[in-house]
């Protein structure tokens, strides 16, 4: 079963993933978006380690809902809106429950992310974070180790395709050849998910 610590470590592993990898998700940005993505989520997931420090909420479901309405309140561009109702929504499918079973953060993050395609508008070929996204919650199922897998698979399966949602969508065919930051973003968030996982079950 899955505590409050946990999904704390798994924050707080997204924002040190973050902070290494921002170079790297910017640099990918530049060709087909703001130049942004890795500075604007550096900045908001270190604000979701320092309030999840500072308020130290005390169910899975009230760590996702506080990180985020940190991520919305911090983070720029769509990037904030989109991580935020990953999170919130996630952890409101949660409920108040003290722990909750590897099937129970599955179906929440499903509900995650059926929020994120509502509110962008995007659904899997699109060259976004639903990418993903996507293939890891459908591998969730079998383990942490294999959601890592599939969303880096999906992250790297975006180079190919033409964006149609998102500031890359204007580009037209312009934005084929580039690996989508949004994507890759997500897959870091996927694998320090597993990464909390994998120090868990090592701990035990």
């Amino acid at each position: 079963m899955l505590d409050a610590d946990f999904f704390r470590r798994w924050m707080t592993a997204t924002a040190a993933s973050v902070e290494r990898e921002a170079e790297r998700l910017t640099e990918l940005d530049s060709p087909i978006g703001d130049a942004d993505h890795g500075s604007n989520l550096h900045r908001g997931f270190t604000a979701v380690a320092a309030v999840l420090e500072k308020e130290a909420p005390d169910t899975p479901g009230a760590v996702l809902v506080l990180a985020g309405r940190q991520l919305i309140s911090t983070v720029g561009g769509a990037s904030g809106p989109l991580y935020g109702t990953l999170l919130r929504r996630t952890g409101k499918a949660l409920g108040d429950a003290a722990e909750v079973s590897e099937a129970q953060l599955t179906d929440a993050l499903r509900a995650g992310v059926d929020a994120v395609m509502t509110l962008g508008g995007a659904a899997p070929g699109d060259k976004t974070m639903v990418d993903a996204l996507v293939p890891a919650v459908d591998a969730l199922a079998e383990s942490f180790a294999a959601a890592r897998a599939a969303a880096e698979e999906g992250a790297s399966a975006t180079t190919p395709l033409q964006a149609r949602k998102g500031r890359a969508s204007y580009l037209g065919e312009r934005s084929i050849g580039h690996q989508d930051p949004g994507a890759t973003s997500a897959a870091l968030l996927i694998a320090a998910l597993a990464t909390t996982a994998d120090t868990e079950a090592a701990d035990v």
